[in-house]
């Protein structure tokens, strides 16, 4: 009876949830985004539940195929793979079921084949050698070494201090720091062995005397014990043909053999347990400076040694740049292909013999005839010798011995390929400003990437955004009557929204969610980790949000009324306005009262633009208007509108002339374009705001420029194409096959649903 009761209780929370996406739920303002949470929260405390919590999932993703609600399908298997992987033991009927639905998935579009095909395959890997998903999830997350699977990850936490208020920030410093101090890596390696032996055994495994004989354990013996366990684990996964049979076997020797020195006991196998599945690891930045995304990235592919000290890091990170970012291609004006030499020239300046091992055989007495007395030798700093390094290379500051093998006659060996180890989860947490200065940041990151490549082979870069809004007294603004509402600064998250429904359930909702937790008085058990909801949440949002939705970058040339001044070149994401500038001068502002009276208020514009058409044929248009203001938005109102598309909308003054006068009225222009050119006839200046961000406002402004931002890698490409095919219009060889706009990647749980 009691099974029945749970499972009925269970039953009720699922279809409450599937009722949440419909929006039908009678209290979904103020409790969306809760009910997932408390689902797997109870399974947690009741571990035995997870059968029935995968079964009464699998009927209903069987019901929604059948009844054709495609929209419950994603949210439904993400919330089922995350109770599997999760759970102490699942049946292998209850795999087999998932596993055939996942391949029915095959047959439908994007992004239902996606996220099939990639559940198939961990399901497939999970029937042979249970527990692998979990194991390995806890590996890459907690960055425990291990040579089977030697994949790491980190969750970057990035927010603008600007932006949100202090008390939001400490709130978050404070759960991200809660959520890492209960857990260690001795104690992660505990949890993958438990969960690995129960979820191969079932309910054959001691659990409670396999956590007593590790907790007695000195940790290099717990580590042991941990490598032979994933050997076994990964074995199994990685062979695909092992017999399920043998994997458990081996882990039922390594099973008796931890238990076979401890003293023997009487007490009954207690069942089922939970197994935490800790927390990844978390950092929280408080994103101050420009290059502050690149500087932790790099840290994080190459974490400082021992020896260095914290102050000697800031100093290096302060100092070091790279001169050498490109500053050619379409979008640059140089053209300048270098390879940074070390080479001074000077002849005793060369390698010595214990350097260069194929220098010839007079090296020893050109050494001692050579050598220098008195010298201090420095140490280079750790982000000078990332800038040295070249693909292939995998000393630090060593030089690729391709030169020495040539002049001796060696054929040079081919450069062992890199792997992505490492996955950075950037998680952004603001509104639209913040995806702005995330746009810059990309972009320069780019292009430090096409002149000298170091993160990119070596790094998985995934991007995440959740929005926040909190109004703070000391937010800039250009003047007050322009700053954006809450709704203006969250249009990428309501487009998220409107697309991924999952998303609009779990994330959109911490936008108001967050700034009232962090306001709340502390309870007595916020130092539990099972408490940490917002914590929680983004663990879940970065762990099952595996699709992408990519939105164009959108380059700026701007032009300054002064001569003597340079352009200026910039990219946003969401939103470029323009707003008319008061003169200065005393005589222009008496010359524009008059013009004012007479053409109405406003300057007059001259617009240069490439119509959007559906058949994707360029149309060039030009029109000259008297405007007050203009607004270009890259995301569109609705999600089947095309991303890549600038919606432009020009207030233009009209004049009316009647028998008593002559008034204005306004009038909304609205174009679609890609590429615009807008200039003041009159010289008159005005400015330029981007992203919303009244802190990258350009004034005096009299004429710019937008298009696609394009991509670097591409146009360093094509350059170096064109010198060699000078008459060649068309993109040749490798570079039709490379993404021309730069497209920045955010991750969501289902992508754009068609």
């Amino acid at each position: 009876m009691e099974s029945t009761e749970v499972e009925s209780d269970i039953l009720r929370r699922v279809r409450t949830l599937l009722r949440e996406l419909d929006g039908h739920h009678p209290a979904c303002q103020c409790d969306r985004g809760m009910l997932r949470w408390t689902l797997h929260k109870k399974i947690d405390q009741n571990p035995s539940n997870s059968s029935v919590v995968v079964r009464i999932l699998v009927k209903e993703l069987e019901r929604a195929e059948r009844g054709d609600f495609r929209h419950y399908i994603i949210p439904l298997l993400h919330t089922l793979m995350y109770t599997l992987i999760k759970a102490p033991c699942i049946s292998d009927e209850l795999c087999d079921r998932v596993y055939d639905f996942c391949k029915k998935l095959l047959t439908l579009p994007k992004p239902f084949c996606t996220i099939g095909l990639d559940y198939a395959t961990r399901l497939k890997m999970e029937r042979t050698a249970p527990g692998t998903l979990y194991q390995r999830m806890v590996i890459s997350e907690q960055s425990l070494k291990s040579d089977p699977y030697p994949y790491q990850e980190k969750i970057f936490i990035f927010a603008d201090p600007e932006l949100l208020s202090e008390a939001i920030c400490n709130a978050l410093v404070t759960d991200t720091e809660a959520a890492q101090a209960s857990q260690s890596p001795r104690a992660c390696m505990c949890y993958v062995i438990s969960h690995a032996m129960q979820a191969a055994l079932g309910e054959g495994c001691d659990l409670g005397g396999l956590k007593g004989r590790l907790q007695d354990m000195p940790t290099s013996e717990v580590e042991r014990w941990f490598q032979q366990v994933v050997v076994a684990v990964e074995s199994a996964g990685g062979e695909g043909t092992t017999d399920r049979g043998q994997h458990t076997a081996r882990l039922q020797e390594i099973h008796r053999a931890l238990l076979s020195s401890s003293p023997a006991g009487n007490a009954p196998l207690q069942g089922l347990q939970d197994t935490p599945l800790p927390n990844p690891n978390i950092s929280f930045h408080l994103w101050t400076e420009d290059d502050q995304l690149w500087k932790e990235l790099v840290l994080f592919i190459r974490p400082l040694s021992q020896s260095c000290e914290p102050d000697c890091l800031s100093q290096d990170l302060d100092n070091f740049e790279i001169q050498d970012i490109i500053s050619d291609c379409d979008c640059c004006e140089q053209t300048r292909f270098s390879v940074l030499s070390t080479d001074s020239g000077i002849e005793r300046d060369l390698p010595t013999a214990a350097e260069e091992p194929f220098a010839p055989c007079s090296a020893d007495t050109e050494h001692s005839r050579l050598h220098r007395k008195g010298g201090i030798k420095k140490k280079p700093s750790p982000l000078e010798s990332m800038a040295l390094l070249q693909p292939g290379c995998h000393s630090p500051g060593g030089k690729p011995p391709v030169k020495l093998q040539r002049r001796s006659g060696i054929p040079p060996d081919a450069a062992a390929p890199l792997q992505r180890l490492h996955t950075a989860r950037i998680v952004l947490l603001g509104d639209d400003r913040i995806l702005g200065r995330l746009a810059q940041a990309y972009h320069s990151l780019r292009k430090r990437e096409t002149r000298r490549v170091f993160l990119t082979p070596r790094l998985n870069l995934q991007f995440y955004y959740i929005p926040v809004v909190a109004g703070q007294p000391n937010t800039l603004a250009v003047e007050d009557h322009t700053a954006p509402g809450h709704e203006e600064l969250c249009e990428v998250a309501g487009y998220l929204g409107r697309a991924d429904p999952w998303y609009e359930s779990n994330i959109n909702t911490l936008c108001h969610v967050i700034p009232k937790l962090a306001t709340m008085p502390p309870s007595p058990s916020k130092h539990l980790v099972t408490d940490l909801f917002i914590t929680d949440v983004i663990a879940y949002y970065v762990r099952m949000g595996i699709q992408p939705v990519c939105f164009q970058v959108y380059a700026v040339k701007i032009f300054f009324n002064d001569p003597a001044q340079e352009p200026a070149e910039d990219v946003f994401l969401t939103e470029l306005c323009t707003q008319g500038q008061d003169s200065t001068s005393h005589r222009e502002l008496s010359m524009t009262k008059k013009k004012t009276t007479l053409d109405g208020p406003g300057i007059d514009l001259t617009v240069a633009y490439k119509k959007v058409v559906v058949s994707n044929r360029e149309k060039e248009l030009d029109m000259s208007v008297r405007s007050t203001g203009l607004v270009m938005k890259a995301i569109p109102s609705e999600e089947a509108e095309d991303l890549a598309c600038l919606n432009v909308t020009i207030t233009e003054i009209v004049r009316i002339n009647h028998l008593s006068g002559r008034s204005f009225s306004a009038v909304a222009n609205r174009l679609k374009t890609q590429n615009i050119k807008i200039r003041s006839t009159e010289q008159r200046p005005f400015m330029v705001c981007l992203d919303k961000d009244s802190r990258r406002t350009y004034r005096n402004v009299i004429s710019l420029e937008v298009s696609p931002c394009p991509e670097p890698s591409y146009c360093l490409q094509k350059t170096r194409t064109m010198k060699f095919n000078l008459h060649q219009t068309e993109d040749v060889g490798l570079v039709k096959y490379m993404p021309k706009s730069l497209l920045l990647p955010i991750n969501t749980f289902a992508g754009v649903m068609q």
